[in-house]
């Protein structure tokens, strides 16, 4: 894992801050070995965020059996407080193959009764997040834009060339080709292209390419 050192300092005091703050089961599960936590904290949450302000590990939940239940991460609303988003970090072994089947029961009980009391959640893998950490990062921005977590003043700013092309793209509700765009739209292949991978790294929209590396289609999210 490559060391940012400005994310490791905020991740130290994020975490020491929640150790000290815990007792009981939710500090024994601080303690233990968060290297899958840290991975979505790290490759996923940072990039997208640039910080860990309101990251909460290990996040406490009173589920509705008046039980308790516990998160990788949670993640306040601004508004509809105190629900918010919950994050997962899932490792195929821990959390799938060496299961039981009680336990798989249990934890598809915990999602439903989660969602059913009002939260979000993303759940995300280990091999995604070190292999895939950028369609990681497009989940997650696109859910913090559609479920309100990101302020309209806070929301990248379109130009006109990419308000463009996403209004074109959203009036045929599929995909698009790359040539039939830019006729219609008489900006050149170049521009489109440019333009594109700006909405792509925003998690706005897909695109589809060739085997030979050309981009030849999009649609967006």
């Amino acid at each position: 894992m490559s060391t940012d050192p400005a994310f490791e300092r905020a991740y130290d005091e994020m975490m020491e801050k929640a150790i000290k703050a815990s007792a009981g089961e939710r500090k024994r599960r601080l303690l233990l070995d968060r290297f899958n936590e840290k991975l979505l904290a790290q490759h996923v949450w940072w990039e997208v965020r640039g910080d860990l302000a309101g990251l909460i590990p290990e996040m406490e939940i009173a589920d509705l059996k008046d039980g308790t239940r516990f998160s990788d991460y949670g993640f306040l609303h601004p508004i509809r407080r105190p629900r918010g988003l919950l994050m997962e970090a899932d490792a195929f072994g821990t959390h799938l193959r060496d299961v039981s089947r009680w336990k798989y029961a249990d934890n598809l009980e915990r999602q439903n009764h989660l969602l059913i009391d009002g939260w979000h959640l993303l759940r995300f893998s280990r091999d995604d997040m070190l292999e895939k950490p950028r369609r990681c990062q497009q989940t997650l921005l696109a859910a913090l834009s559609s479920w309100g977590f990101i302020a309209p003043k806070d929301r990248p700013r379109l130009n006109v060339y990419e308000r463009a092309i996403l209004h074109y793209a959203r009036e045929r509700a599929g995909s698009v080709r790359i040539g039939e765009l830019s006729n219609d739209i008489d900006v050149s292949h170049r521009t489109i292209k440019e333009t594109l991978l700006q909405l792509e790294k925003r998690g706005l929209v897909e695109l589809k390419w060739s085997q030979g590396s050309k981009l030849m289609r999009f649609f967006a999210k």
